[in-house]
């Protein structure tokens, strides 16, 4: 893991929360502390649909902790039974993500017994946390979803790049290129986390516009094209070195192809940096070889069958990942049209 802009501000976060209630001199600042660091969110939307959830489920942990410590006291068998309770609440309400903060309250609360004026202490020091981390941040380095994986896309782009240049010719060594690819693997469901996160910030936070939702359907291609990479990593892996029909020719063809695939993976990547214009001839092209490619395997298999079919498996993914890449291609050409226009 690396120091990045949420574990700073995180710390700015709790900071803050330590402040606030030294300024308001209330005790138990640990308890504002925790919250802060609770709800430290990836994004503006998700913080903001946190520091809702907490308010109503903090709310009701407080009220039933002090029900509970009326009738019951600091019993500790009751204070599980009310914390099992709040936590049965929470999953009914879809909010298990405020559990956490919710058991601090709850416990902090029947500690009292039943106090009204200690658990609205105990409230207010987690809505202190709660708040501290949401205005962290909003205002400090807000977070850039869409930057951050534009950068995680390019970046593990060259790493499929790097590993599909040698995955044929077998120049890398076994173990640097499986650790090479579990890497690759983490990146890319990385990347779908990502995404997932900046679709959510853009659909409930604001009403989008018609190039937000065109956007997200490049950065969604985007991401299945690697995916269909990495598909083609996994059946050389699994299929080609163990098909016993290879000849010198054949992974020369396989290479060669491999290298067509990867170089219009970086054209259409240099089209949306826009370093290079729609070029409608490299496409007819690449489409044409694409096809031929899978129907000289394919006739292969039919005229030989016997050791044939690993190969066979290996260049549908291939043809896969190009029929992506074309598709690719043309939001990269359509983009850079509508900006012309």
């Amino acid at each position: 893991m690396t120091f990045g802009a949420r574990m700073l501000k995180t710390g700015l976060a709790v900071t803050l929360a330590l402040y606030v209630v030294s300024w308001l001199n209330l005790s138990s600042p640990v308890i504002a502390a925790v919250a802060s660091i609770f709800a430290m969110q990836p994004t503006i939307y998700r913080s903001w649909r946190y520091l809702l959830d907490q308010l109503q489920t903090n709310t009701l942990g407080a009220v039933l902790a002090m029900l509970g410590g009326m009738l019951f006291s600091n019993e500790p068998i009751a204070v599980g039974l009310v914390c099992i309770l709040v936590i049965m609440i929470c999953l009914k309400l879809n909010m298990g993500e405020t559990i956490g903060i919710t058991l601090v309250t709850v416990v902090s609360v029947m500690e009292a017994s039943g106090q009204w004026e200690f658990a609205l202490n105990r409230f207010a020091l987690s809505l202190i946390g709660i708040v501290s981390a949401f205005v962290i941040n909003v205002l400090v380095m807000p977070p850039k979803p869409k930057v951050q994986y534009l950068n995680q896309i390019q970046e593990t782009f060259h790493q499929l790049s790097l590993l599909l240049r040698t995955a044929v010719s077998d120049e890398m060594k076994e173990t640097v290129f499986r650790s090479e690819k579990r890497k690759l693997e983490d990146k890319i469901n990385s990347l779908n986390d990502k995404f997932k996160l900046m679709e959510e910030d853009q659909k409930k936070l604001k009403t989008p516009k018609f190039s937000d939702s065109r956007q997200l359907v490049v950065y969604k291609q985007m991401l299945k094209a690697l995916r269909k990479g990495y598909g083609v990593l996994d059946a050389v892996e699994q299929h080609y070195f163990q098909a016993v029909v290879r000849t010198p020719e054949m992974n020369r063809e396989f290479d060669q192809q491999l290298e067509k695939l990867i170089k219009f993976h970086e054209h259409i990547m240099l089209k949306f940096d826009d370093k290079l214009k729609p070029n409608n001839r490299e496409a007819e092209e690449f489409e044409r070889e694409n096809d031929e490619f899978l129907r000289r395997m394919l006739d292969r298999y039919a005229s030989e069958r016997v050791g044939v079919l690993r190969l066979s498996i290996v260049s549908a993914e291939m043809y896969e990942y190009g029929h992506q890449l074309e598709r690719l291609n043309r939001l990269a050409d359509h983009r850079h049209t509508a900006g012309d226009s």
